[in-house]
């Protein structure tokens, strides 16, 4: 593992793409965390981890098929947020996505639910948080 792949404390870092879909209304979409899986029953924004040698994109597009069943048309990276949770260390891209083909549906069984600011479900997964800040913040 390479240093880019540890954080300074020596932990190893996981690269995440993460999918935020935002309608022309402003509404954007939350996935709910299958059972089994850390912090289960949390929402947050779909995606997934990066594979070797892939990149953003492609790991974006590739996950938001794999869970939603869509195709991404147009995306582009937004921001990268660094989060320190008990189970892993994550680096995460989040990508804004306006426009994709196919209706989005849970093909891994997750809930999902579009949403306005301020977001009405609950829990919202840590790294989720910022995110709704930064759209918070584009509205005014």
């Amino acid at each position: 593992m390479s240093d880019a792949q540890k954080n300074a404390a020596g932990r190893p870092v996981t690269e995440v793409a993460v999918g935020v879909l935002i309608q022309p209304d402003g509404r954007y979409l939350l996935a709910q965390r299958p059972a089994g899986k850390p912090y289960e029953g949390y929402w947050e924004f779909p995606g997934g981890k990066l594979e070797a040698g892939e990149s953003v994109e492609a790991a974006l597009a590739r996950e938001l098929h794999e869970e939603l069943g869509i195709d991404v048309e147009a995306s582009h990276l937004w921001h990268t947020l660094e989060h320190d949770y008990p189970h892993a260390y994550v680096r995460l891209f989040f990508c804004k996505v306006t426009q994709w083909s196919g209706e989005p549906h849970g093909r891994e069984g997750q809930a999902f639910v579009w949403q306005a600011l301020p977001a009405d479900v609950a829990p919202l997964l840590p790294a989720t948080i910022p995110v709704l800040e930064w759209l918070a913040a584009e509205k005014n």
